[in-house]
């Protein structure tokens, strides 16, 4: 999971600083607090997963960063269909959450067969 965890905090750094501009430089407010709580979300849930007491809450931890992962590529659907968000801002920060994605999905994939 220590892949997981480091690419998840990499993405939370992006998601606060993308916060941040979107704020100051785009006066965007709504959208991108959500984005802001889901996206730093995929990562604590993966630290919290780090210290689970069994394996159900531990798979519990790692579908909640999934799912909040999943909401985050929501919101930045959103802010680039509105114009908050260029192409090329856009795509490269949405490749970052489609990566982040496909591991949370591998992972649980596994879970679900032990």
């Amino acid at each position: 999971m220590s892949i997981g965890k480091d690419k998840s905090k990499a993405f939370a750094i992006r998601i606060v600083n993308l916060y941040r501009f979107l704020t100051a430089e785009q006066k965007e407010f709504v959208l991108s607090k959500q984005l802001l709580r889901a996206g730093t979300s995929i990562g604590a849930n993966l630290a919290e997963a780090e210290c689970a007491v069994s394996k159900n809450e531990f798979s519990a931890k790692i579908y909640i960063s999934l799912k909040e992962c999943a909401e985050t590529m929501y919101w930045l659907e959103l802010l680039h269909e509105t114009n908050f968000l260029t192409d090329a801002q856009f795509t490269s920060i949405y490749q970052d959450c489609t990566e982040l994605r496909r591991i949370l999905t591998a992972t649980t994939k596994t879970l679900s067969r032990g």
